[in-house]
């Protein structure tokens, strides 16, 4: 193929992907958009894509008068917390079914595999008996026992962990270190982009999840981001800017976090794929 020929294809290449890129951001950049608008711009004919004189208005309506930085601040307390205890309990086991030899590991580990094809809808009723019966419901305990440890977060370290050579685990115990030892000093250390990885999908499902707060958190001022929004759209259906505005402030923080991490995320991904 001559010069030419493979620059052209290299430009239109690059412009198919620059406009697959502006109409993925286009919602979004529309969304942050309309949130500057004053109240009913939006409903205005022709759409406006920008605002004519940009203001805070909406914003400052949603903290002063709906209250959402509480449920801005219960997201953030529960997200991080759900995260914490699902590093600690999936890891731990995770690196327990790759490395460490006990009786039934293999058949217990394929059982686990074998309920990811039950929907997660099925289990929410008994779930939520099970809570009710821990006197759990309407606190936060029911959405962070589920959230503790979950079968794909097991198979995303065991996988990850089965990458740490043997030798280097036996060479330790000869040194005299402990399991513990081993595990806080030399594997931890090795499973930085897993943990990352794990880290980023618990929040990220944390923060999202709609239907299971929505369930087992009757009190509204245990409320979730998700769940406040919801309701105050039904309050608000006509206000398209105040809704942009906290569709905003539900959407920055979690965006913000995988920019930030997504080497450590795309890196454990991939490495954690190959391994069988």
């Amino acid at each position: 193929m001559s010069a030419p020929h493979s620059k052209t294809r290299a430009l239109l290449l690059n412009a198919l992907m620059l406009g697959a890129g502006a109409l993925t951001l286009f919602p979004l950049l529309w969304m942050v958009s309309t949130s500057l608008m004053a109240p009913g711009e939006s409903s205005s004919f022709p759409l406006p894509l920008l605002p004519r004189s940009a203001t805070l208005h909406n914003y400052r309506e949603l903290f002063s008068h709906a209250g959402i930085g509480q449920y801005l601040l219960n997201s953030v307390l529960l997200s991080c917390a759900a995260t914490l205890l699902s590093l600690l309990f999936n890891v731990s086991a995770g690196y327990a079914f790759a490395k460490l030899r006990f009786q039934g590991r293999d058949r217990i580990f394929k059982a686990m595999l074998g309920a990811l094809v039950i929907p997660s809808q099925v289990a929410m009723l008994p779930l939520f008996l099970l809570l009710k019966y821990m006197g759990l419901v309407n606190s936060y305990g029911a959405v962070l026992v589920p959230a503790m440890a979950g079968i794909f977060g097991i198979f995303l370290v065991r996988q990850y962990a089965l990458t740490i050579p043997d030798a280097l685990l036996e060479a330790a115990r000869m040194d005299g270190a402990s399991e513990f030892q081993i595990f806080r000093i030399i594997v931890l250390p090795l499973l930085t982009p897993i943990l990352v990885t794990l880290g980023i999908f618990t929040f990220l499902g944390t923060w999202n999840d709609f239907m299971w707060p929505l369930i087992v958190l009757t009190d509204k001022d245990l409320y979730t981001l998700p769940v406040a929004l919801a309701s105050l759209s039904r309050e608000h259906v006509q206000d398209n800017e105040l809704m942009m505005a906290g569709s905003v402030l539900t959407i920055l923080p979690v965006l913000l976090l995988f920019l930030g991490l997504q080497r450590y995320y795309i890196q454990g991904l991939l490495v954690g794929s190959v391994k069988g």
